[in-house]
């Protein structure tokens, strides 16, 4: 496991520095011109990267089993702070989704989707078979789902209420659920996904442009179009760092949800590909892990780690390239932001507290046969 840990930590790195040169090369022309600043967005990101650095390192040291004590409390936390930001969040273009405490803000959905994957294999270690039973464990189940994906649905943020739902049901069939209860959630999410999307005019209007792009009945929209154009300027090797002509104002939100449009440009296919190689090989890393590990607890730890940054990664590229309809969904450690980053360098630092403990736990049950 510590050849596994090494190559982790280097993926880490290597994704969280080249969303860095990213990030610089994407917002200067925008910080410059909104806040009179080159490096203005550069210098911010910088800091938020040098403590998601610290930040997975101090969780690496924390034992991953510390989490069951306080999971249940944590997500109520969580799901308070969504409450609240209805109530004390300024709305930004149009969603009510940080919430200001003073010294720092943070957006409670990024925090809610790990709190409920740690309550997720929490509630699975514990219930075990009664998991299966609808009234005594997938209930449960049920509620903290949709007390959660409603919550962020009311702010309004539908993409990430979806990413919720989906790591949930997925972690559900992971977990053993019964696959008539699967059925039945999936049949409600469909209606309600259905009727949130009529709901909503953003998410209606994003959805009909989308449906009109892709059938060629009108132009995709603005950031879609210029994105497109930005993945396909930069051909087999790019135009080389920093010389993106997107990020100059053309592509809307290019250092945040739509970087991998600039990082298509400047360092073309090939460099578009490999990234979405790390991506995958991070994947198959998080699911050996959670696959090695010894309870049912740390499988779904890791496993719900792992679905998520690949969902996440996958949306938002999808985004760009006019699969997906627009959503405010950053890419993994290469979007400019702030509690995203946070979160997903937890993530990587609980990943490796559970490879090391189980590196750990082989150590000691070698040294006790050879003992004997």
């Amino acid at each position: 496991m510590k050849a596994v840990t090494r190559i982790l930590i280097v993926l880490f790195f290597g994704l969280i520095i080249l969303g860095t040169f990213m990030v610089f090369s994407a917002s200067g022309t925008y910080s410059e011109m909104r806040f009179g600043e080159y490096y203005f967005l550069f210098k911010k990101h910088v800091v938020k990267v040098i403590l998601s650095i610290g930040l997975m390192f101090l969780v690496s040291m924390i034992p991953v089993d510390y989490y069951k004590k306080f999971s249940k409390y944590f997500i109520m936390v969580i799901l308070f702070s969504l409450i609240l930001t209805l109530f004390g969040s300024k709305p930004v273009n149009g969603a009510a989704r940080w919430l200001n405490l003073g010294l720092f803000s943070f957006q409670p959905s990024e925090v809610a989707k790990l709190a409920l994957i740690i309550h997720f294999a929490v509630m699975f270690d514990k219930k075990g078979e009664t998991i299966k039973d609808f009234k005594n464990g997938f209930v449960y189940l049920l509620f903290w789902t949709g007390a959660i994906a409603i919550a962020v649905l009311a702010q309004p943020n539908l993409s990430t209420a979806i990413i919720i739902c989906l790591v949930s049901f997925t972690m559900m069939f992971i977990g053993g659920s019964k696959l008539k209860h699967l059925f039945g959630l999936a049949s409600v999410g469909l209606i309600g996904f259905v009727i949130a999307m009529l709901s909503f005019t953003h998410a209606r209007i994003r959805v009909m442009q989308y449906y009109e792009g892709l059938m060629g009945i009108k132009e995709p929209n603005v950031q879609v179009f210029q994105a497109k154009i930005g993945l396909g300027s930069g051909g087999v090797t790019g135009v080389g760092f920093g010389m993106s002509r997107q990020s100059n104002l053309f592509l809307p939100e290019s250092y945040t949800d739509f970087i991998y449009s600039i990082l298509g440009e400047e360092l073309g296919f090939i460099g578009a590909i490999g990234l979405l190689f790390v991506y995958f090989v991070l994947f198959l890393l998080a699911i050996y892990i959670a696959k090695k590990s010894p309870t049912i607890y740390t499988q779904l730890l890791g496993f719900g780690i792992s679905f998520h940054l690949l969902i996440t990664t996958l949306i938002n590229v999808g985004v760009v390239v006019g699969v997906v309809p627009t959503t405010g969904i950053t890419l993994p450690f290469i979007s400019y932001g702030g509690t995203s980053i946070f979160i997903y360098s937890a993530s990587i630092g609980m990943l490796i507290n559970i490879a090391q403990s189980m590196y750990v736990s082989k150590n000691k049950s070698s040294e006790i046969i050879e003992q004997k």
